[in-house]
Parts: C-alpha cells; sequence; structure tokens
C-alpha cells in the first residue's frame, strides 16, 4: 500500500470535501418546470390574451377590435358588398402548436373563419388562438389588404369572386409572412355565413356551413 505524506492526505479529503459540497448544491438547485416569461409562447397581433376563452367568445372579442393605421389612413367605415363572415374547413394537417417565430398565415388544417366588416378585416384560426385583422378597400373585383400588424409595411393586392355562397381569392401580388397570407386565403374557397336569401334567414332551412357562428 502506497503511503501518503500527512499534507497530500489533507488535501485529497478537502477535495472531497469540496466535491462532495458542490455535488449537493447542485441537487438541492429548484427546477424549472415552468417557462419565464420572456419564453412563454406569443404568437398574437394584439395584447388581449384569448386562449383562456372559449374559441366562439375570442371570435366575438376579436371582431370588437379595430386595425391600427400602421403606414396607411383607416378607410371609410362604409358597408362593402363583401361584408359578411366565411369559413373553410382546412383538409390538412391541424397545427397544434405556439410559438414566437412559427410563420403567421400558415396554411393548416381545421376551422378557420374570416370577417369583413366596413373596411376591415379579421381572420382566427382557434385550434391555437391565432388571430390578425387589417384594413381592406374594394376596387371593383380587386381587393387591397393592408394595415395588418404582421406585414405593416406591405399592402396585399387580389381579385376576389363571391358566388353561390363562396368566396374565391386570386392573388396578384402579396408578400405578406413569406407569401404564406396567399397561400392561406386562395388555397381553398370560403364560404358565406350569410343565408343565401331573405326566406332561408328566416327559417333557418339552408345547408349553413360548419363552423359559422350562431
Amino acid at each position: 500500500m502506497k503511503n501518503h505524506s500527512p499534507r497530500t492526505t489533507s488535501w485529497m479529503i478537502g477535495i472531497a470535501i469540496l466535491t462532495i459540497v458542490a455535488l449537493t448544491s447542485c441537487m438541492q438547485l429548484p427546477l424549472r418546470t415552468t417557462a419565464a416569461p420572456e419564453d412563454l409562447p406569443i404568437r398574437t397581433p394584439t395584447s388581449i390574451v384569448i386562449h383562456t376563452l372559449s374559441p366562439f367568445q375570442a371570435w366575438l372579442e376579436l371582431l370588437e377590435r379595430q386595425p391600427v393605421p400602421w403606414t396607411t389612413p383607416l378607410p371609410p367605415a362604409e358597408r362593402t358588398t363583401l361584408d359578411g363572415s366565411y369559413v373553410k374547413m382546412d383538409p390538412g394537417e391541424p397545427e397544434w402548436w405556439v410559438c414566437r417565430r412559427c410563420p403567421d398565415y400558415l396554411p393548416a388544417g381545421g376551422l378557420w373563419r374570416l370577417n369583413f366588416e366596413k373596411g376591415a378585416y379579421h381572420i382566427y384560426y382557434p385550434t391555437i388562438s391565432w388571430r390578425s385583422l387589417g384594413s381592406y378597400t374594394l376596387d371593383g373585383a380587386r381587393i387591397y389588404l393592408f394595415n395588418d400588424p404582421y406585414c405593416q409595411y406591405e399592402t396585399g393586392l387580389y381579385t376576389w369572386k363571391l358566388e353561390g355562397g363562396r368566396l374565391t381569392f386570386q392573388v396578384i401580388e402579396d408578400p405578406c409572412s413569406i407569401n404564406l397570407r396567399q397561400a392561406n386565403l386562395t388555397r381553398q374557397a370560403w364560404l358565406s355565413c350569410k343565408p343565401p336569401n331573405d326566406e332561408a334567414g328566416a327559417t333557418g332551412h339552408w345547408m349553413v356551413p360548419e363552423g359559422c357562428e350562431p
């Protein structure tokens, strides 16, 4: 057996004690079980927290909000032939996650709601409570989209057609959210939540699209 000098033995004992103390301190550190405020998933253009509301309540609350004139004055609050609510059921894979840097307007499976009302538009994806809003103006068969918080300095230009309760868009130019807004709006037809005629609205005898609010 190799003998150690008293000085060496004391030094080794000191190292062992320091090691034990360090390990004990590490074991006592509290585990991070919740995200810090700066890490919480935020993917919303407004300060309102709507994920605590029901999807329908969140939609109604969103409709009460008005766009901000980021770069362009708000258009007159006047009715247009496009005004109303529309829905689509995207057949793709739903997006179940929420994050700070996820691309906005990403087409994803499930219900989408879209509303045009007196120069303001609102869009909502209840699966993850994603939403946005902005301004719009019509010029015949053309529609301009602007004042969107996700693309404050960009204007989208489309042609639109509303026939038989189906609203379709054809993009002319829209770079918003790396072209994802145009991909989302033009991916499929949006179904109108407005009854086809007064009789259908009074009696309720019409095929109400899935996702239209009651």
